[in-house]
């Protein structure tokens, strides 16, 4: 008898599975964003409001050059320096022109920084944003290029310097080269500071490797978002190296805040707002108030 009730129970089951396949909702892909953090799911139309922050636990996600543009500069003011400028195979890597080549396709960039000049609440700048979406926004020799040039010309017309940075560290893929732009780029930012004029760091997810070890940590002010990672070598490796267990919150924003690496964490919300306050008490007033 009872054999013969999870027969019939389990014919039903599986009709009904085979109901909901056949009359199955598709749900679109870019509907939903889930917190990798939280696990916090979202609408994607609020997580992108929200210049894409999750509500639960104000993870900031990693933003592209563009999108980092639009939220924090004032429209229609940016000029954009060195746009055409490209890579070329210096060592004759494997495979790197080609890469290279798809990912121009894929994300509508020549490299992984954008540089240009662009005001803030009015307040004129050089603005640098690096990509994580184009090779990790690692630093090869144009990356290099484009920052020192971006740190000549903010001399040529005194203006200040903003450097939101995003990277892995050097583009192994050029060598040698690639680990140059380290000191070019050191250099550059020392001809700045000489010229008495101010250069702001915005640090966000991830600045690591050659980034850190050079122009990304010599802001005059370091902001960053919250909860970023920042570093130079992983985790492991100086682990490692020191035979120590590091702290759990090691390389964090706040753990470098902590610490004295970095001056103030910014949420993203409220990041115009304060470099334009910045600006403004470093003697570039604008022509509209910080509000």
């Amino acid at each position: 008898m009872l054999e013969d009730l999870f027969k019939t129970v389990r014919s039903r089951f599986d009709v009904d599975l085979k109901s909901d396949r056949k009359n199955k909702v598709s749900i679109p892909a870019d509907l939903l964003f889930k917190c990798p953090r939280c696990g916090n799911v979202m609408f994607m139309e609020d997580f992108n409001g929200a210049n894409k922050v999750c509500s639960a636990c104000n993870y900031h996600a990693r933003l592209t050059a563009r999108e980092r543009l639009q939220m924090t500069i004032d429209k229609d003011s940016f000029v954009e320096y060195d746009k055409d400028m490209m890579s070329k195979n210096p060592i004759g890597f494997a495979d790197y022109e080609e890469k290279m080549e798809k990912l121009r396709q894929k994300t509508g960039l020549k490299d992984a920084v954008i540089t240009g000049e662009c005001t803030i609440k009015t307040k004129p700048c050089v603005i640098v944003v690096m990509d994580s979406t184009f090779m990790m926004a690692s630093m090869g020799s144009v990356v290099g290029e484009k920052i020192a040039r971006a740190f000549e010309r903010a001399i040529e017309k005194k203006l200040p310097v903003i450097a939101f940075t995003a990277s892995g560290g050097a583009r192994m893929q050029e060598g040698i080269l690639s680990l140059m732009q380290m000191a070019k780029t050191s250099a550059a930012v020392k001809r700045h500071s000489d010229a008495g004029l101010l250069y702001i760091t915005v640090m966000t997810d991830p600045t690591t490797g050659g980034v850190t070890a050079s122009f990304a940590s010599l802001g005059d002010i370091i902001i960053a978002e919250p909860k970023v990672l920042i570093g130079f070598a992983g985790r492991r490796v100086i682990e490692g190296t020191i035979k120590q267990r590091l702290p759990d919150d090691f390389q964090s924003a706040e753990f470098l805040l902590e610490h004295g690496f970095v001056d103030m964490i910014v949420e993203r919300k409220n990041m115009r707002r304060t470099l334009s306050k910045l600006l403004r008490h470093h003697g570039y007033p604008g022509n509209t108030p910080d509000l």
